[in-house]
């Protein structure tokens, strides 16, 4: 039996997509599967790990808790999104200097959701650092340096 396929429009990247999927696909399927974007991680399959956040309509969602026909029309930021003209933007940037990076698997998701807060709040205390990165797991770096980089980045931003 196959399955029915609808048209999705979406504009990833600032880039107009049209595909084709699954009425029950995923967000995360569509920009991993169809798209080819493999930053986007897939993660738990359930919304607790943050590993596929993304910003959707300007606030950071799972990628996997979205079906794709609900993003139809909608604008999505990946990880590959954020870097202009071979140059990492200054959330990239922090991550990188202050190292915020370990294993590297929950770092997509991680600076998505610090984006979506810095996009809001130029200036976030730390405690609205953490709870903005609350839906966010990571096994190996204990968050300090992740919230260093995002003060940082909030700084290079605000210049």
């Amino acid at each position: 039996m196959k399955t029915e396929q609808v048209l999705i429009e979406l504009e990833v990247n600032q880039i107009p997509c049209r595909v084709m999927a699954s009425p029950s696909a995923t967000l995360l399927d569509v920009l991993r599967q169809d798209l080819n974007l493999k930053g986007t991680k897939r993660g738990c399959d359930q919304g607790h790990c943050g590993a596929c956040t993304v910003i959707l309509d300007g606030k950071a969602v799972n990628a996997c808790m979205v079906l794709a026909v609900q993003a139809d029309g909608k604008k999505i930021t990946t990880i590959e999104g954020l870097s202009s003209g071979g140059k990492l933007h200054p959330l990239q940037e922090a991550f990188v200097e202050q190292g915020a990076v370990q294993c590297g698997f929950c770092t997509p998701g991680m600076i998505l959701s610090a984006k979506s807060l810095l996009d809001e709040k130029s200036n976030p205390s730390e405690e609205e650092i953490r709870e903005a990165l609350s839906g966010n797991l990571c096994r190996c770096t204990g968050y300090v340096k992740i919230v260093k980089a995002i003060r940082k980045a909030s700084q290079v931003l605000r210049i």
